[in-house]
């Protein structure tokens, strides 16, 4: 009797295991959008966790939103065309703008700060017109290794002067806001 009752009346059934969902299961598309809305260095924070979030931080529209809205005008004037890694997309641009480039014979450096994407440039003292450079009683350039370019202007002794620089307007950003420092 104690057989027929065990068997008759057993245990309720347990539940199905639930389907596990693990990070690597969401879909890229998904992942992707989010990541727009991330700073650089969080995407790439998020790209060492799964291969999906590896390949969605690959995705043109992700790094295209980090890129300044004329980059266009600056890949053709700093890199005459495409930079040598542009075979990763957008993501190579926003690298390779991220690290220093010069150009203008030298004479201005150019560059993205990597953690919020603003457009960062300086100017050489040869790239700027100066009153009364060129006059030796005034002003001489010195070499130097404490500053982003070779030479610097060295002022010895003057009342007054006047520094003009050019930056193309097309080369800027729409709202860019510029400061200028004299060292």
């Amino acid at each position: 009797m104690g057989i027929s009752f065990s068997s008759s009346h057993s245990s309720p059934p347990s539940p199905s295991p639930s389907p596990s969902c693990g990070m690597d299961e969401l879909p890229e598309s998904c992942v992707a959008l989010i990541m727009e809305y991330l700073d650089p260095p969080q995407i790439c924070k998020l790209a060492t966790l799964t291969r999906t979030f590896r390949a969605a931080s690959s995705a043109d529209f992700v790094w295209e939103s980090k890129l300044p809205s004329n980059y266009h005008v600056l890949v053709r004037q700093i890199f005459n065309g495409l930079p040598t890694d542009f075979k990763n997309g957008k993501r190579g641009i926003y690298s390779a703008l991220c690290r220093t480039n010069t150009f203008d014979g030298g004479t201005k450096k150019l560059w993205l700060d990597k953690n919020i994407g603003k457009l960062c440039m300086c100017i050489a003292a040869k790239g700027l017109s100066i009153t009364g450079i060129s006059d030796r009683r005034y002003w001489n350039y010195i070499p130097t290794e404490e500053s982003r370019f070779s030479t610097v202007a060295y002022l010895q002794q003057i009342w007054w002067f006047e520094v003009d620089g050019e930056w193309s307007s097309h080369s800027q950003p729409e709202h860019t806001a510029c400061s200028s420092d004299y060292i």
